[in-house]
C-alpha cells in the first residue's frame, strides 16, 4: 500500500482529499511534517481560494521547499486545484502577480468566460498515453470550481489535458515525477477515484 502525505499548509479541502485516496487504496496522512512528506511514497498539494492566499501559507509552512526537494529527486507531487495552479511561474488575480513555486513556466490567470466561477461538471481531452487518464472512457465528466487557470503549456515535455470554458485550459498536466488537476478528483465520484488509482499506481 503506497504512503501518501497530504500536504497540511492552511489550505482547505484535507479531509475530503484524504478519504478520496483511502479509498483509491493509499496509506494517507495529513501532516504538515516536512520529514513525513518526504519520506512519503507520494505527495499531494491540495489548494483551495486564492493564489495569493495559498502561496503565502505554503511559502509559511516550507511547503515549496518540501515540493522542490522531492522533485529534485524525482519523488512524486501530486497539485490538486490551486495545489496545481501554484505550480507554476506565478498567477495574476486581479492585475496584481504572485509568484508561484516555478515548477512549470507561464502564468495562471482569470479565464475569459462570460460565466464565473467554471463551477460544475466538464469533460476534459486527455492524451493517449496519459498515465493519469488510463483506462478512463473519453467523454467522462470531472467536478471544477475556479476562476483561474493555465491557459497554455509551455513545454516541450509532459502530456497536458485540456478542457474548454469560454476558453481552453489547462485541466490536468503530467510531466515526469510532477502531475496535477485543476479539477478536483476528491469530489468527482467514481472517475476521481479511478484517476488517483492511476497515480498511486505510479508510485
Amino acid at each position: 500500500m503506497a504512503r501518501v502525505v497530504v500536504l497540511d499548509y492552511g489550505s482547505g479541502n484535507l479531509r475530503s482529499a484524504e478519504r478520496a485516496l483511502e479509498r483509491a487504496g493509499a496509506d494517507v496522512e495529513v501532516t504538515a511534517d516536512h520529514a513525513a512528506a518526504l519520506a512519503a511514497d507520494g505527495l499531494v498539494v491540495p489548494g483551495v481560494g486564492a493564489f495569493a492566499a495559498c502561496m503565502a501559507g505554503l511559502r509559511e509552512a516550507g511547503g515549496d521547499e518540501v515540493i522542490a526537494q522531492r522533485l529534485a529527486d524525482s519523488r512524486p507531487v501530486l497539485g490538486i486545484c490551486v495545489g496545481m495552479q501554484v505550480l507554476f511561474e506565478r498567477g495574476v488575480e486581479h492585475g496584481v502577480p504572485t509568484e508561484g513555486c516555478g515548477q512549470w513556466p507561464g502564468a495562471v490567470e482569470a479565464l475569459q468566460a462570460r460565466v464565473l466561477p467554471h463551477m460544475g461538471w466538464n469533460e476534459v481531452s486527455a492524451p493517449a498515453d496519459s498515465a493519469l487518464f488510463a483506462g478512463i472512457p473519453a467523454g467522462t465528466r470531472f467536478y471544477f470550481v475556479h476562476s483561474f487557470a493555465a491557459r497554455s503549456w509551455d513545454r516541450e515535455t509532459g502530456r497536458p489535458t485540456w478542457a474548454e470554458h469560454g476558453e481552453p485550459f489547462l485541466a490536468a498536466a503530467e510531466d515526469g515525477a510532477l502531475m496535477a488537476t485543476q479539477f478536483h478528483p476528491e469530489k468527482s465520484g467514481e472517475a476521481g477515484i479511478a484517476l488517483l488509482r492511476n497515480w498511486l499506481e505510479t508510485l
